[in-house]
């Protein structure tokens, strides 16, 4: 399958299939370079597999085709700190990269005060920053976010969110992010993929907001997660 220049990613006919059971069902979406696709759909809809299947981590038939050269950075949706006795510092140092201090600056922490603090002691926010380090340290050009900002505060959720535009702007690097808050959706990426085991809709982002693709992405009845608009 030969991937168009303008496009980072190209997915046809992904099935996934566990013990038997589908996951994943005749999944079709691209990705543009340089953009950020949101990933949406009620729990169980396989967005997660989805993921692993990008990385290559689960049997799959269909096809992925990712443009030549690219280089993948993955933050997972939960890093249980409290367990991981070492520095900042020592943990970025496990990829033998020297210049960790200006990927600390680039996700919005100060190198000097926060390299030497060990992972269990740091808020939920500064940990996100740090394993966003840990994914661009060594220079992708594609992010894949699984919820990661699970249990962060509010003010340090949109300061992530907008963190990761800064760097898909600046850098041109590719997001592909899973979130359930619809404000995420509509402000923090161009175009998003609802999933429920198939593809409900691949549109522009600001469709979220309309009642007819909620009802399509998660029925009635379901509470989708909605932060107060602060604009």
């Amino acid at each position: 399958m030969e991937i168009h220049d303008d496009y980072i990613l190209e997915v046809s006919g992904l099935n996934v299939k566990v013990q038997d059971q589908a996951i994943l069902e005749d999944i079709g979406f691209r990705v543009k370079r340089g953009t950020t696709l949101a990933i949406v759909g009620p729990n169980g809809a396989g967005k997660t597999m989805l993921f692993r299947a990008l990385l290559n981590l689960v049997p799959y038939t269909g096809k992925i085709k990712w443009a030549n050269g690219v280089k993948i950075g993955y933050v997972p949706q939960k890093l249980s700190a409290g367990d991981v006795p070492i520095s900042v510092r020592e943990f970025l140092s496990f990829k033998n990269v020297s210049d960790f201090e200006k990927c600390l600056r680039a996700v919005g922490l100060d190198d000097k005060t926060i390299s030497d603090k060990v992972l269990g002691v740091l808020s939920g926010g500064q940990l996100q920053r740090v394993l966003i380090a840990w994914a661009i340290i060594d220079g992708p050009n594609v992010l894949l976010f699984d919820e990661p900002t699970t249990g962060v505060d509010l003010d340090s959720e949109e300061a992530i969110y907008e963190m990761l535009n800064t760097l898909e702007r600046e850098h041109g690097i590719t997001v592909l992010l899973i979130s359930h808050d619809v404000h995420i959706i509509r402000d923090y990426s161009e175009h998003m993929l609802a999933l429920n085991k198939r593809v409900i809709c691949f549109a522009e982002s600001e469709e979220i907001t309309k009642p007819s693709v909620l009802h399509a992405i998660y029925g009635t009845g379901t509470a989708l997660r909605r932060r107060k608009d602060r604009r």
